[in-house]
């Protein structure tokens, strides 16, 4: 065994006196108000519709208070911001960087603008809820015995021990060997021959522990899925909203994503809603009618991100082109749409000009330097549209360009950055954006989350 092998076994064979300090679960929150049991009745009557061929789950906004786990409602924005630039850096080293150099950022910052789901694992199945993002590839969850550190959770933690389904995965597997790749990081052995893996992320988050494999459980309405493999992870920190830990969308062959391809079809969907409603994430058929589509674009970085070409930015009908060199890509967790530093300048002067002399403007907060007085409701806000590859048209909600940061203060919900493109959730809000691995496009509609 090489000496990062035993070096990851060690850390994860720390006193167990950690796990009696640390591994305290959060009490339970307090039931949802009855209009959040309405929304979420209203996805689960969905859910049951669909057969074989698909599968609704709901999809909760971080700030939601129809969330299970909800971030802290006093949580400065600001704050959301610093979270939100630490995972675009990462994500900016993985889309420009490439495949043969050494990544600065072992994986995406998980930041604060992710969504959350619930799903259940073992037998006899338990909750949990988990964070879902379409940067990461593996899937964890927190478990017993942490060895070193668990951060609080709203669900128990998952005890491999009290599943009749539960294995690990030993080193000699494919699913190891696919660590690499998945995590950014090598795998490891234990003296057993178990699998480790190593998740860290561009925002010093972490979790390591044992590949594993168990039974996942979407819906009473669909069968249980065996065999699903993910992370049990034994000292893991950095996640929030209490999560239990993280399902991964992307493209890699161990995402929760592909592994449902066989099941489902090669495309999943999704509706981020507002902060007062819920939205939901779909796995399998869609209704392709409703949907303008753009290609999928090849990255010569990371593959398994989601990219395509963005051709240009209409601001009340001004056309505003992006180089043919600047990749581009679509992120669930990134919260502020980053543009090209001299595109987004552009932008923001298109706006400006728009407006006028109508606003009172406002000083710069944090990243975000288009600001004005007043809510966003009140600001005679101009037309945003985006044009993709293959000419598809894509006009954003007047409440999808602008953004209250603060009482009185508005600002626009776009920044710069060096060289590339990434699609925001703040501009993905109340869309149905459909990934159609299969067809190797992605198609957008308005007026989703219904």
């Amino acid at each position: 065994m090489g000496s990062m092998s035993r070096a990851v076994e060690m850390k994860l064979l720390q006193s167990f006196c950690f796990f009696l300090l640390l591994s305290v679960v959060a009490p339970l929150r307090e039931v949802p108000p009855s209009s959040c049991s309405a929304q979420i009745e209203g996805i689960i009557s969905l859910q049951l519709q669909h057969n074989s061929s698909g599968i609704r789950l709901p999809l909760h906004h971080p700030h939601s208070p129809c969330s299970p786990a909800p971030l802290s409602s006093d949580l400065p924005f600001s704050d959301i911001l610093h979270h939100d630039s630490t995972r675009v850096n990462s994500l900016l080293h993985r889309v420009t960087t490439s495949a043969a150099s050494v990544p600065l950022f072992k994986g995406t910052a998980l930041g604060v603008g992710n969504y959350v789901t619930r799903i259940n694992v073992g037998t006899p199945p338990t909750t949990y809820t988990v964070v879902t993002d379409t940067g990461s590839s593996l899937s964890w969850l927190q478990c017993l015995p942490c060895k070193r550190y668990c951060h609080r959770q709203l669900d128990p933690i998952f005890n491999p021990a009290a599943s009749s389904t539960y294995r690990t995965i030993p080193c000699s597997a494919s699913y190891c060997s696919t660590l690499s790749s998945a995590t950014l990081n090598p795998s490891g052995c234990d003296s057993s021959g178990t699998c480790i893996y190593e998740a860290s992320y561009g925002d010093a988050s972490f979790s390591i522990g044992y590949l594993s494999q168990d039974t996942l459980s979407l819906s009473r309405s669909v069968a249980a899925i065996p065999n699903f493999i993910f992370g049990c992870g034994q000292d893991n920190e950095g996640l929030y909203g209490e999560s239990a830990g993280i399902i991964g969308l992307a493209k890699n062959s161990i995402s929760l994503f592909s592994q449902l391809s066989p099941k489902f079809g090669s495309s999943f969907s999704y509706c981020l809603s507002s902060s007062s409603a819920t939205g939901y994430l779909s796995f399998g058929s869609y209704n392709p009618g409703k949907f303008v589509f753009t290609p999928m674009a090849k990255s010569s970085a990371d593959e398994s991100l989601y990219s395509l070409k963005l051709s240009s930015i209409a601001v009340a009908r001004q056309s505003i082109a992006v180089s043919e060199e600047s990749p581009s890509i679509i992120d669930s967790g990134t919260v502020i749409t980053r543009l090209p530093e001299e595109v987004y300048g552009a932008v923001s002067a298109a706006v400006v000009r728009a407006i006028g002399a109508k606003v009172a403007r406002a000083p710069a907060y944090s990243i975000l330097d288009t600001c004005y007085k007043g809510s966003a409701a009140e600001v005679p806000t101009p037309e945003v549209a985006f044009v993709f590859g293959g000419g598809a048209v894509v006009r954003l909600p007047r409440s999808n360009v602008m953004i209250d940061v603060d009482s009185g203060v508005t600002c626009l919900a776009f920044a710069s950055a060096r060289g590339a493109t990434i699609i925001g959730n703040w501009q993905q809000k109340t869309f149905d954006i459909v990934y159609d691995v299969g067809e190797g496009r992605i198609g957008f509609a308005a007026g989703g989350c219904g």
